[in-house]
């Protein structure tokens, strides 16, 4: 099971209804094809950097999930005939997760090999001889 971003943008026009529509049947696709949603995040009416099918602005929804290849492959499926959909993409993100946890881990063995305390911390103080 690999992790994966898919974002897509909803016609502007559409009525709530439909957005929630189109929101529980790709609920019901990651479910039925064995996935798990980890979080949808409707982020709601954005403007978009560029002109999509005459679109000036959409609405944004976000999910967040865990699935193998066939699952985004119907899920993508399913966006492409679906009329309110003008624009989605999918990024995976379980090797970044990776990266990025494997990079805090090497932060705190770092940060636990530094001396603690006020007097660790400030550098050592030499006795230089006065100038003249």
């Amino acid at each position: 099971m690999r992790k994966y971003e898919i974002i897509f943008v909803i016609r502007p026009d559409a009525p709530e209804e439909e957005v929630d529509k189109i929101v529980h049947q790709m609920e019901g696709v990651v479910s039925g094809t064995g996935g798990r949603v980890e979080r949808v995040d409707r982020m709601g009416r954005r403007k978009l950097a560029y002109r999509v099918r005459r679109h000036r602005e959409g609405i944004y929804v976000l999910f967040v999930l865990e699935g193998g290849g066939e699952t985004v492959k119907e899920f993508e499926r399913r966006l492409k005939v679906t009329d309110a959909v003008i624009k989605y993409l999918t990024v995976r993100i379980d090797e970044e997760e990776k990266r990025a946890a494997k990079l805090k881990a090497l932060r705190a063995e770092e940060a636990a090999r530094r001396p603690k305390g006020k007097a660790a911390a400030a550098p050592s103080a030499e006795v230089l001889p006065a100038k003249e």
